[in-house]
């Protein structure tokens, strides 16, 4: 089961009419750094023009630049950092990051990571992983140039968090995913509904891993940028029944997830979830969770 046309009738059947997306370029100030730095018309001066995105709090369109944004100095200072508007959200919806001890699996090439780390103005500690030894190249290139000095990275399997013998206050699982096609011009080319349920079937992997490092008053923030409810609401079903978890309510841009579909009846909390589809952003899905209280 593969092709454009089966996908579109999956997502109009989940309530959307496809149509095409052209992304805008985004980019997020570093507030630990860009502080004081009148990073709006210094970028001005360079013909990097902004406009403030309205349901994100450090996030601008890059609505027209002569210049690459990824070239300038500012950006070589890490006063800002180039990350899609959806991608921003994640590391928003978390409580009280200060001080914390994060998580962060499957982290490279970091964007989250350093979002995570500017939000906690460098306090507490961030312990990012991942698999791929290239990619932790990107990542520890991100954390230098953005100046961020609480975070250790390893390069270690997700499934294999356990094993740092840690206890996490908080826990980010931005899972590999099938992704979208507002993202790859190529995506209904190469994807199957095989790849979907072959992805949901590691989520739950990774999502089982970093729930046995959360301790009992953590959250966890679950995230994909795909628009296939297996990797999405039927995951997060997954994991309110079997790693006794539940959901939080969340303020973010988006739809409430979805709770009934393709003959599906999840827990109605999952209409505490957002879901993106594509427009303004990429699509997105994105949810808050915590252990369920033993009283």
């Amino acid at each position: 089961m593969s092709g454009k046309e089966f996908f579109l009738d999956r997502y109009e059947r989940l309530g959307w009419n496809y149509h095409e997306v052209t992304l805008k370029q985004a980019i997020r100030f570093n507030n630990m750094n860009a502080k004081g730095k009148n990073l709006i018309p210094r970028l001005a001066d360079l013909g990097v023009h902004l406009q403030k995105i309205p349901f994100l709090d450090s996030g601008y369109w890059v609505l027209d630049s002569k210049v690459s944004a990824g070239a300038t100095a500012e950006y070589l200072l890490g006063l800002y950092s180039i990350q899609e508007a959806a991608a921003q959200i994640p590391a928003s919806v978390f409580s009280h990051l200060k001080g914390k001890k994060v998580l962060d699996v499957a982290a490279a090439p970091g964007g989250k990571t350093v979002h995570l780390a500017d939000l906690m103005v460098n306090t507490g500690g961030i312990v990012a992983l991942d698999v791929d030894k290239w990619r932790l190249n990107a990542l520890g290139n991100h954390l230098e140039r953005c100046h961020v000095n609480n975070t250790v990275v390893y390069l270690l399997d997700s499934r294999q968090a356990s094993s740092l013998s840690v206890k996490f206050d908080r826990a980010i699982v931005d899972a590999p995913c099938s992704g979208n096609f507002a993202a790859d011009r190529d995506w209904f080319k190469h994807r199957t509904l095989k790849d979907v349920e072959r992805n949901a079937g590691l989520q739950r992997e990774i999502l089982s891993a970093a729930v046995d490092c959360l301790s009992d008053d953590g959250e966890l923030v679950y995230s994909t940028c795909s628009l296939e409810p297996e990797e999405d609401e039927l995951n997060v079903d997954w994991a309110i029944k079997n790693l006794n978890l539940e959901t939080e309510e969340i303020y973010c841009h988006g739809e409430k997830g979805l709770t009934n579909f393709f003959g599906h009846q999840l827990d109605s909390s999952i209409k505490h979830c957002r879901r993106l589809w594509p427009g303004e952003t990429q699509g997105f899905f994105v949810c808050k969770l915590k252990k369920r209280s033993s009283q």
